[in-house]
């Protein structure tokens, strides 16, 4: 066990030395504020407050982590053996930043509580961050620190044993149309046809009819697919399910259609499921009450699992209302319009909210990479988002983190604008099962 002695041990620093210790380097860690204990103690151990003792290893403390609420702090980005880093500890420290008060900034999502301009859809956007501007969103760095950290307590505590991670695998699945075609209303239905034929959509006009008449499979429909995918190449498979009434952002078939719900219940049956909560379940908690509550009532199963649709949160809002609605693992965790770490970690992390000063038991599953984002916002071909999956899962496999990636059922369906995708997909799965076994 390696004991932490700093000045006052706070909630913020019991939160931030559990994670980097406990969850990422998978050794206990104890706290004291007693001298003569932490002298006392023959294992390895740490100093953690402006000056040393004595010649222990020390790292010379930020305030950050002995403060409550969130302030405007000056961040200047220095070097780590070529990692990028900040909150400089000066020469007499052990290492030469600060790396839980660092740590804490980005998994805390710290900046996301300070004044900024959200996009159209509300969301803290990537661009305003420190890891985009400072370029290492695409590098899991608080994961990267602690493997450093790890290497410079071996080196002076050598016989002390850590044990060692796995790297994992969660393909999280969004069915925000579970049909291209079926089972939606006359309007829709109506509506469809005519649009495709205005805008001379000539194709989707006629798969339209096609599948209406039952001559052809509808397209979306691709669901035993994606579990016998997860099958073959032994991928944790989760999805999550928009169930929302109606709107301009919120376009899945009605729960109310006796065929949706059986493909609910079919797929719980092999896989995990999750809410899809809403554009508008926000900062809106009795409709996200709602959607549970719907969910809960086709598959009778307790919903624990949660990813906001369009990635449409707010902290710490949206997280206190999943917190409060008994939900304890969201995976909303990443940017819609970059691939990356927005939480700069590919290890789950327990939500501390910075309004109570409080680790929650909310666990929050980052992300690192989304279908529409390579496609849509950046543009990438198949074959180009492919290599850029490539580059992102060799990070984390090197830090021996979870890579989890989003994908929607449409985009694995192939169909129009996803021509190619399934091979994006398949051959991620591939790769990672060769990795793994």
């Amino acid at each position: 066990m390696i004991l932490v002695y700093t000045h006052k041990i706070t909630p913020r620093i019991r939160y931030i030395f559990k994670h980097i210790f406990t969850r990422i380097l998978l050794s206990p860690v104890s706290f004291t504020s007693k001298i003569e204990e932490f002298v006392a103690h023959n294992g390895p151990k740490i100093s953690y407050t402006k000056v040393p003792l004595g010649k222990e290893f020390f790292i010379r403390s930020n305030e950050i982590l002995f403060e409550q609420g969130v302030n405007d702090l000056e961040i200047n980005i220095s070097q780590w053996n070529g990692t990028p880093c900040f909150f400089n500890a000066g020469s007499g420290s052990s290492i030469p930043f600060d790396i839980f008060a660092a740590s804490f900034y980005l998994i805390s999502r710290y900046e996301e509580y300070l004044p900024h301009v959200r996009d159209v859809h509300e969301r803290f956007t990537a661009e305003q961050s420190l890891a985009y501007k400072f370029r290492f969103l695409e590098k899991p760095v608080v994961d990267i620190w602690a493997l450093k950290l790890k290497d410079a307590l071996l080196e002076r505590f050598p016989d002390y044993h850590f044990s060692d991670r796995e790297f994992s695998y969660i393909s999280t699945i969004d069915v925000d149309n579970a049909f291209a075609y079926k089972y939606k209303s006359f309007v829709r239905t109506s509506g469809g046809f005519i649009n495709d034929f205005f805008k001379l959509h000539l194709k989707s006009f006629w798969d339209r009819l096609l599948v209406l008449l039952r001559i052809r499979k509808d397209p979306y429909n691709n669901f035993e697919h994606i579990l016998s995918l997860g099958k073959t190449y032994n991928a944790t498979t989760i999805f999550f399910f928009l169930i929302a009434d109606y709107t301009t952002f919120d376009t899945n078939i009605s729960a109310t259609k006796r065929q949706f719900r059986l493909l609910i219940k079919h797929i719980a049956d092999y896989a995990k499921i999750g809410l899809h909560p809403s554009y508008y379940t926000m900062k809106n908690s009795a409709l996200l009450k709602k959607e549970k509550e719907r969910l809960e009532s086709i598959t009778n199963i307790p919903t624990s699992l949660s990813r906001q649709h369009f990635l449409s949160f707010s902290l710490p809002e949206t997280y206190q209302n999943l917190i409060d609605l008994e939900i304890n693992q969201d995976y909303s965790m990443g940017y819609a319009s970059h691939i990356g770490f927005r939480a700069s970690t590919s290890i789950p992390f327990y939500f501390f909210d910075l309004d109570f000063e409080i680790q929650t038991p909310l666990l929050v599953h980052p992300f690192a990479l989304m279908d529409t984002t390579l496609n849509d916002y950046m543009g990438l071909t198949p074959k180009q988002s492919l290599g850029r999956t490539k580059d992102l899962l060799k990070e984390v496999m090197a830090v021996k983190g979870t890579f989890i990636t989003l994908f929607h059922n449409e985009s694995l369906s192939g169909y129009l604008r996803w021509n190619g995708w399934q091979r994006v997909y398949e051959t991620m799965l591939k790769m990672i099962h060769k990795h793994v076994n």
